[in-house]
C-alpha cells in the first residue's frame, strides 16, 4: 500500500488545477517521499505528525492540502466574509519569509483568490495591523508574533481557522516557543486540522503532539538522515593545530579550489567576525550572518546570497536544539572549546528566533565547511543538510583539531553506513604543500585581533541603526537602492596588508600551478542564482572541492569525480 501511496503523480491527487500548474511551472515532476505520503493524507483530512529530512520537500507536502483547502472553503461558501483559515507557525522571521515564498509560488495562479500575510520580527506590531485588518486567508509567523496580535485583537482565530501547522516543530520548542504555543491553543476553535511537521522527532514533542493533534497519522518515509555518497561527499581532515586550519581555509579559498557557493559553520559569533576579519586580509569577501542584526537585515543577507551576490557565508549555530538562546547568557559551555573568543558577548544578546543550519533556505549551496566540529550529531545533520537539497550535488569539509575528534567520532558512529564504515571520508590533502602560504596566514592572524573582532562587531551594528532609523523611508522609495547594499563589504577594523591579497606564482604549489587562479582579473559576471561561474568546463560531479593526490613528487594526479 505504501509504495502505491509513493507511485502517485501529483495530478492522481486531487488537488486544484491551478496548484497543479504552478507545480508543473515550478518543475516539480515527481512528488518527493514525504510528499507523496503527507498529501493524500491530509488532503482526507487527517492530522499528520511527519517527520523528513532537511530539503526533502516538506513545505510542499503541507503546503499544497493547505492551500487547497483553502480554496475549496472559499468557492464553497463564497458570500462568507474574508476571515483567517490556515495558520503556519515556524520558529524563525527568516523562515516565515521563506514559507511565505513557497506559499505564493504554489498559489501563483490563484493569487487573486487567496490573501497571505507574513508576521515576521522584522516589523512593529501596529506595521502589520493593516494587514491584518484585510483578514488574510493565511497568515505564517513565529508563535511569539502571532500570539502579540492576537492579545492585541488584531488577530482574531476562534471564528474561522480550518488548519494549523507547525512548522519544525522540534526547534520551535527548542527556542522556549511551548508557553507561547500554548496560549494560542486557547484562542483557536475546537475542531480544526493540525499538521505537525519536522526534521526530527525527540520525546519532548510528546507533549505538544497530545496538545495539539487529535488521532494523528505518522509519516515517517523511510529514508536516510542525509543524501546518499553519490549525492553528498562527506569529508573529514583532521588538523594539528588552529593556525592549520586557517591556512587550509585560506588555500581553499584564495587558490579558487572550492568551487561554488559555500556556507561556513563556527562555533560562536565572535569566531564568526575572526574569520570573516581573517578572510579580509587575503582579499576574501565574506558575509558574517549575524544573530544580533534585526530579522530584516538577516533576511536581506540571505537573499543577497541567493542572488548571487557574494559567494561565502560565516554562520553560526551556536546555540544548537537543546536549549532556548534567551537562556544562555553565561560564557561557559561547549561552545568555547578550541578557542578564547567563541562565546556569545553577554551583553549583545542575539536573536532568539535564529539559527542559521535550521529551516533557512540557501539556495545552490555547493559546499558546506564546518570550519569547527558541530557540538552534536543533530547540529552536524541540520548544517551539512544546506547542501545537496533536492537532487543537486554538495560536498561538506570538516576541520577537527585534536581536541575536537571524541565530538567527530561520534558524529561518524552515528552516521556509519550499513557496513560500519565512516560516511566521512578523509579528505586527501598534502598540508606541506601549501608552505609557502603560512607566513602569510600568521600575518593575517595577527591582524586580526581581539579588539580588531569588538570593533567590527560594534561598527556593523551602528551600520545597522543607520540604515534601518534615518533610510527606512528612503528605501521604501527607492527599493533598488536598497539592493545596493552589500553585506559583504570589508569592516577594516585590522590594518589590512594588500600584499596579502595577491598570491604570487611562485607561492603557488607547484603541482596546483594552471589549475589555482588566487588572481583572478574581475569578479566574474553573476548570471541569477544557481547559474555556472565559468562555464568554460564541463560541470562534472558537482564537488566543488579538489581532492590533491600525489603519487610523483606532489604532481596532481586528478580530481577524483570531475570528468574534464
Amino acid at each position: 500500500m505504501a509504495a502505491g501511496v509513493e507511485a502517485k503523480g501529483f495530478e492522481h491527487m486531487g488537488l486544484d488545477p491551478r496548484l497543479l500548474r504552478a507545480v508543473s511551472e515550478l518543475g516539480w515532476s515527481v512528488p518527493t517521499a514525504i510528499q507523496a505520503r503527507a498529501i493524500p493524507l491530509a488532503m482526507e483530512g487527517r492530522d499528520l505528525l511527519a517527520r523528513a529530512r532537511t530539503g526533502s520537500g516538506k513545505t510542499g507536502a503541507y503546503g499544497l492540502p493547505l492551500l487547497h483547502k483553502v480554496l475549496t472553503s472559499k468557492q464553497a461558501a463564497p458570500v462568507v466574509s474574508q476571515a483567517v483559515r490556515a495558520l503556519v507557525l515556524v520558529p524563525s522571521a527568516e523562515l516565515a519569509r521563506q514559507v511565505g515564498q513557497s506559499l505564493r509560488g504554489l498559489a501563483a495562479f490563484c493569487g487573486r483568490q487567496l490573501r497571505l500575510a507574513e508576521l515576521c520580527g522584522h516589523s512593529d506590531l501596529a506595521e502589520q495591523r493593516p494587514v491584518l485588518m484585510e483578514q488574510p486567508d493565511i497568515v505564517v509567523g513565529t508563535p511569539g508574533r502571532v500570539l502579540a496580535h492576537v492579545a492585541g485583537q488584531a488577530l482574531a482565530l476562534r471564528p474561522s481557522l480550518e488548519v494549523l501547522v507547525l512548522d519544525e516543530a522540534d526547534l520551535l520548542l527548542s527556542f522556549g516557543f511551548g508557553d507561547d504555543i500554548k496560549a494560542l491553543l486557547c484562542h483557536l476553535p475546537k475542531i480544526y486540522q493540525a499538521l505537525l511537521v519536522s526534521a526530527t522527532l525527540n520525546p519532548e514533542l510528546e507533549a505538544l503532539q497530545e496538545l495539539v493533534l487529535h488521532n494523528p497519522v505518522h509519516v515517517l518515509p523511510p529514508e536516510p538522515r542525509l543524501p546518499g555518497r553519490w549525492q553528498l561527499q562527506q569529508l573529514q581532515l583532521r588538523c594539528s593545530s588552529e593556525e592549520d586550519k586557517f591556512l587550509l581555509l585560506a588555500a581553499l579559498l584564495k587558490l579558487r579550489l572550492l568551487r561554488g557557493r559555500a556556507l561556513l559553520f563556527v562555533a560562536g559569533l565572535s569566531r564568526a567576525f575572526r574569520l570573516k576579519l581573517f578572510l579580509e586580509q587575503f582579499g576574501i569577501a565574506a558575509c558574517a550572518l549575524n544573530p544580533q542584526l534585526p530579522a530584516r537585515s538577516r533576511c536581506h543577507v540571505i537573499a543577497q546570497f541567493n542572488r548571487g551576490l557574494y559567494d561565502y557565508i560565516v554562520a553560526t549555530d551556536e546555540e544548537g536544539t537543546a536549549e532556548p538562546p534567551r537562556h544562555r547568557p553565561r560564557k561557559e559551555g561547549t561552545a568555547r572549546k578550541g578557542g578564547s573568543d567563541r562565546g556569545q558577548s553577554p551583553q549583545c544578546p542575539q536573536d532568539p528566533e535564529f539559527s542559521a543550519s535550521r529551516g533557512i533556505d540557501f539556495q545552490n549551496v555547493a559546499a558546506v565547511v564546518n570550519f569547527d566540529v558541530p557540538g552534536s550529531v543533530e547540529c552536524y545533520i541540520h548544517r551539512v543538510g544546506r547542501t545537496a537539497r533536492g537532487d543537486k550535488p554538495g560536498t561538506a569539509l570538516t576541520l577537527a583539531l585534536p581536541h575536537e575528534l571524541e565530538r567527530l567520532r561520534r558524529i561518524e558512529d552515528a552516521l556509519a553506513g550499513e557496513d560500519g564504515q565512516s560516511l566521512l571520508q578523509p579528505y586527501e590533502f598534502r598540508m606541506e604543500e601549501i608552505e609557502t602560504l603560512r607566513y602569510r596566514c600568521r600575518d593575517a592572524m595577527r591582524a586580526v585581533t581581539k579588539q580588531a573582532v569588538r570593533e567590527a562587531r560594534l561598527r556593523e551594528l551602528r551600520q545597522e541603526l543607520l540604515n534601518s532609523e534615518k533610510l527606512k523611508v528612503y528605501f521604501e522609495d527607492n527599493p533598488r537602492d536598497l539592493q545596493a547594499l552589500r553585506h559583504d563589504r570589508p569592516l577594516h577594523p585590522a590594518i589590512v596588508q594588500p600584499h596579502l591579497g595577491h598570491v604570487p606564482e611562485y607561492l603557488v604549489p607547484p603541482g596546483l600551478r594552471g589549475v589555482a587562479n588566487p588572481n583572478p582579473k574581475k569578479r566574474k559576471s553573476l548570471r541569477g542564482a544557481g547559474a555556472r561561474r565559468g562555464g568554460s568546463k564541463p560541470r562534472g560531479s558537482g564537488n566543488p572541492l579538489q581532492s590533491f593526490r600525489y603519487s610523483r613528487r606532489g604532481n596532481r594526479r586528478g580530481t577524483p569525480g570531475d570528468t574534464s
